[in-house]
């Protein structure tokens, strides 16, 4: 029997959770009576985020509607390729933890953009500050919004959108209850109980998955059963001849653009890489890395598998319920929703639906707090009021994640119904992220790029990303990437060669042996972490 209801014992677990996360993020960021925050305070937690929040964390922040409905989309098109994503993910982590991260707490940083000011110029952190604030509200924010309330839609309602405004409402009062009012604090406590609920909500998922994709065979059986049936949807690496290789150019994903998306997401996206600066240390920050690393090696179970599960049900299904059901929501992305609500029973269907709030209202906070984080401290302090005081700066931030969450908010309902969104946000991500990621690399490891070089690099990357997208040659956008990212480079280089007058650029960056040493905890990690993917990849290749 079909469970499409969602009944009373789910509405109440559901509710009990949003009570739950919006008090506890309360209460975590309440202050002392008579002392006023300061911007350290809101904006860095304080600076006494342990490890295992920071890992925690940083997976609540990254795990969103983007992937449980996105990726396992991508799942049920593509199958696990799509998971290196996440493995590769794993890997840029560990090296994000040994390479970048010392010399970002090092320069005791709020923001990245203030890092470029102290690399390069003002006028540089400002184009990329106003740019990363403009990402965070009309495609971060609102694709997370869009996705989010297209599922909750698809579980508890009709899935023909008679919930989806209210599912942006409730969504966006959730993350803002809490996160606004606390700051980072709240956002990273409340992510260590986002992040527990999210991964039992996604494993709950799959084993039930997998537990009706062969009536009465269970779990075991019902996993051998995906894998016999579509045997082809486990290969890490797809053939040329796969209508999906423009998405996952083959080896290419190993060698080429997926380290730009990676390295560029993990390494300087301010809603990742603000939790690490909140550290107490960088030894945490580091440990707390390495932590959220394995976690990503669990991503692909709770998201990518049950979008392989779902293909196998729809094509192989003799129900006309289950057909109708899923052609009634339409659509890859529809995957993940149509098995929590078909299969899903009464009461777990609820948790369920919770961890997938958790997911979304964890990623809406951490990006409220990182748009006011670089509108107030790059934006507001040095050009609107140099004198503000902390109060003041507090309250701007809050002011600057409010007006972030009404705008996205109504634009949210105007996003097209792509047919995979997860997609879709790489790709349009991947027109400016090779060039950021360019002037960054430079300016961390060669002291002779200047602000000149960096400046026409970023601006030259963008219509080199647009000419090659239109190219008649039909080029996978993972190779646009890479290839914009190697003329980026080369552009810096040449421009900085020509116009540094001195042997080295007078802000390079002096870097030492010592600066990169990492501790025997983060290096046993690094290992394990390393042979568990090539195990995964030879196994699936």
């Amino acid at each position: 029997m079909l469970n499409t209801n969602f009944e009373f014992w789910d509405y109440l677990i559901f509710g009990l959770y949003a009570v739950m996360i919006i008090a506890v993020g309360l209460w975590v960021s309440r202050g002392k009576k008579g002392v006023q925050k300061t911007t350290e305070d809101y904006f860095l937690a304080s600076k006494s985020l342990p490890w295992w929040a920071i890992g925690a964390s940083l997976i609540a922040a990254n795990i969103s509607a983007e992937q449980f409905i996105g990726m396992s989309g991508s799942g049920f098109a593509v199958g696990l390729a799509i998971a290196s994503y996440e493995f590769m993910a794993a890997l840029t982590l560990i090296i994000v933890g040994k390479f970048f991260l010392p010399v970002f707490i090092k320069q005791g940083l709020y923001t990245i953009p203030e890092f470029v000011e102290k690399r390069f110029s003002k006028n540089l952190k400002t184009i990329l500050a106003v740019f990363w604030i403009a990402l965070f509200v009309f495609v971060n924010l609102t694709s997370v919004l869009f996705l989010g309330a297209k599922a909750i839609d698809t579980i508890i309602g009709t899935g023909n959108g008679d919930l989806f405004i209210p599912s942006i409402v409730c969504l966006a009062f959730v993350a803002a209850a809490y996160s606004i009012y606390g700051g980072l604090s709240a956002v990273a406590w409340t992510d260590v109980i986002q992040v527990a609920l999210l991964i039992i909500g996604g494993v709950i998922t799959t084993l039930i998955a997998l537990d009706n994709v062969l009536p009465g065979g269970g779990v075991v059986e019902g996993f051998k059963h995906v894998v016999d049936t579509a045997e082809d949807k486990f290969h890490m690496i797809i053939s040329k001849d796969n209508p999906e290789f423009k998405n996952l150019p083959g080896i290419a994903v190993l060698v080429g653009g997926l380290w730009v998306a990676n390295l560029y997401y993990w390494g300087f996206n301010q809603y990742i890489i603000q939790r690490t600066l909140a550290a107490k240390s960088l030894k945490e920050a580091q440990r707390g890395i390495a932590f959220a690393a394995f976690l990503k090696l669990i991503v692909p179970l709770i998201v990518v598998v049950p979008g392989i599960v779902a293909f196998v049900m729809y094509t192989e299904t003799k129900d006309p319920s289950v057909t109708a059901m899923f052609e009634m929501t339409g659509g890859n992305d529809k995957a993940y929703p149509w098995l929590i609500g078909t299969f899903v029973p009464t009461g777990l269907k609820g948790l369920v639906l919770a961890a997938l709030a958790a997911a979304i209202v964890s990623s809406l906070a951490s990006m409220l707090n990182s748009t006011s984080t670089i509108f107030t401290m790059d934006i507001y302090k040095p050009y609107i009021n140099r004198g503000a005081s902390h109060k003041k700066l507090v309250n701007v931030g809050r002011l600057t994640a409010a007006a972030a969450l009404i705008i996205a908010g109504f634009i949210a309902p105007l996003m097209a119904n792509f047919d995979q969104m997860f997609v879709y946000i790489q790709e349009y991500t991947g027109l400016v992220s090779p060039g950021i990621l360019a002037v960054f690399l430079m300016g961390l490891f060669w002291k002779k790029t200047t602000n000149r070089g960096a400046i026409i690099g970023v601006l030259v990357s963008i219509p080199v990303a647009l000419l090659l997208k239109f190219l008649p040659i039909q080029m996978p956008f993972l190779d646009q990437m890479m290839y914009t990212f190697l003329l980026t480079m080369v552009t810096i280089g040449m421009v900085s060669l020509a116009t540094c007058e001195t042997d080295d650029d007078p802000k390079g960056l002096v870097l030492t042996s010592e600066l990169f040493k990492t501790d025997k905890v983060f290096n046993i990690c690094a290992y394990i972490i390393c042979i568990l993917l090539a195990v995964i990849y030879t196994l699936c290749w």
